[in-house]
């Protein structure tokens, strides 16, 4: 397989050119070979990553989040990253999150956040949220009790908290402080939890069998 032929089919739903000024997507380590054997998605390259895809013979790990800092070690395998390119595509990793949770229909508020307009009891969205994040964290100042309206954004999206009008807001790595401010009713459900979905898409997307990283969340 041509690993840039693989990476094109991603870059046609997330183009390279539309992540952030910040962000480091694309090519983390770009070898020599392009002729590849087999390829591995992952949610976060570690050690542990890259020992499994050398245990599974891949060549090529395609990941969502990039690395600012290559260790030596990883130099000797291909790496390429999507992370806000994939964040801000349609079936994203946001809209992913979403149509796991059943729903639908939804508005783009900004390249991050995504808003359903639904009438729902909180205990029911909660119940919802626990079938992605057994774990997850609710923050309900003013003991709310039915909302009409649910913002998502995956992964660490508290800036995001105040953009929008609507009732809820679900998302990843809430802060205490934003926690004790808070006028309207949140959800932490993790940020591995809400991302860790889009690993499926990518594999539908570039069209592969593929080996799936044996990731888990450093949380217990």
């Amino acid at each position: 397989m041509d690993k840039y032929e693989i990476i094109s089919k991603l870059e046609k739903i997330a183009p390279l050119e539309t992540q952030e000024s910040w962000d480091c997507s694309g090519w983390i380590v770009e070898t020599k070979q392009v002729e590849i054997n087999r390829v591995m998605l992952a949610l976060t390259v570690t050690d542990d990553v890259i020992k499994n895809a050398v245990q599974k013979g891949c060549d090529l790990i395609i990941s969502h989040h990039p690395l600012f800092f290559v260790p030596i070690e990883y130099k000797d395998i291909d790496i390429y990253a999507s992370h806000t390119p994939l964040d801000k595509a349609k079936n994203g990793t946001t809209e992913t999150l979403i149509k796991a949770l059943g729903y639908t229909k939804f508005e783009t508020v900004n390249d991050f956040v995504r808003i359903v307009r639904t009438k729902i009891n909180i205990e029911e969205l909660k119940q919802k949220l626990k079938l992605i994040s057994p774990k997850l964290r609710m923050v309900n100042n003013k003991n709310v009790k039915q909302v009409n309206s649910i913002a998502f954004c995956a992964g660490s999206g508290s800036e995001f908290i105040n953009s929008t009008d609507a009732d809820v807001f679900v998302t990843g790595d809430l802060k205490y402080h934003t926690a004790v401010e808070a006028n309207k009713v949140l959800f932490d459900i993790g940020h591995f939890e809400s991302e860790i979905l889009i690993l499926e898409v990518i594999r539908d997307i570039i069209g592969i069998d593929v080996e799936m990283s044996n990731e888990k969340t450093p949380f217990i």
